[in-house]
């Protein structure tokens, strides 16, 4: 992972909180976006049409996702996921924000600035 981020290469982690206090830790800059379901009950009715889980397990996932939820406020983003193509281009957007932050975007034009201040 470290190796490319340090090649520029835009590095996305699908991990839980516990896993993004790991990367903060390591990475303090990093960019965390929470993906969050529209509702309870959707959320609810995504995981019974897997129709992989007995009831019990659906019960137990739900209060680990509200558990989950619960650490909304460690991240830097919130994306909910209601129409996944809204939600893709909130990520991207995400992204593409960050690309062109000063800080990130500013070495990468060197060569520009220092031409058109001087």
């Amino acid at each position: 992972m470290l190796e490319r981020l340090h090649t520029g290469t835009d590095v996305i982690l699908e991990i839980d909180w516990q896993g993004a206090q790991q990367v903060r830790r390591l990475k303090p800059d990093a960019v965390t976006i929470f993906i969050l379901p529209p509702s309870r009950e959707v959320l609810e009715q995504r995981l019974r049409s897997r129709g992989k889980d007995s009831d019990a397990v659906i019960a137990q996932r739900l209060r680990g996702a509200f558990d989950e939820i619960s650490h909304y406020v460690e991240f830097d983003y919130l994306v909910v996921n209601d129409d996944f193509s809204q939600a893709l281009k909130d990520l991207q957007a995400i992204v593409h924000s960050r690309r062109l932050a000063q800080l990130i975007h500013a070495p990468k034009l060197e060569k520009l600035l220092t031409n058109l201040l001087s």
